[in-house]
């Protein structure tokens, strides 16, 4: 059962990232308005928790961090046609801090406890 809950949390790390990137560019009027970002994060941290909570094990606990990480770094790559899921640089990085910070902080936490 644990292996199960462990990789339907990868697999929502994965959902996570690509919505928090089709979402990144959302404007309210003219004004860039990134929220998506935030959102990953706090999901990301909740999806660590989770995570946290079915294994001992750092390294397991940090799965959905870490396919959440390799998705996003899939979408930097231009697909065919040479076309971009990041429109601007700023945002991409906004995105993997805002997205990783708040779950890394979480484990670094549990670790430092240890």
């Amino acid at each position: 059962m644990r292996a199960v809950v462990l990789t339907l949390l990868a697999v929502d790390g994965i959902i996570s990232a690509v919505f928090a990137a089709f979402f990144l560019p959302l404007r309210l009027g003219s004004v860039p308005f990134p929220i998506s970002a935030v959102i990953s994060g706090l999901l990301n941290a909740a999806l660590v928790w989770t995570a946290m909570r079915w294994t001992s094990s750092p390294r397991l606990a940090a799965l959905p961090l870490w396919t959440w990480l390799v998705t996003v770094a899939a979408l930097t790559f231009p697909g065919p046609g040479d076309d971009s899921v990041f429109s601007a640089q700023w945002q991409l990085l906004l995105l993997i801090v805002a997205g990783a910070l708040p779950p890394a902080l979480l484990l670094y936490r549990r670790n430092e406890r240890r």
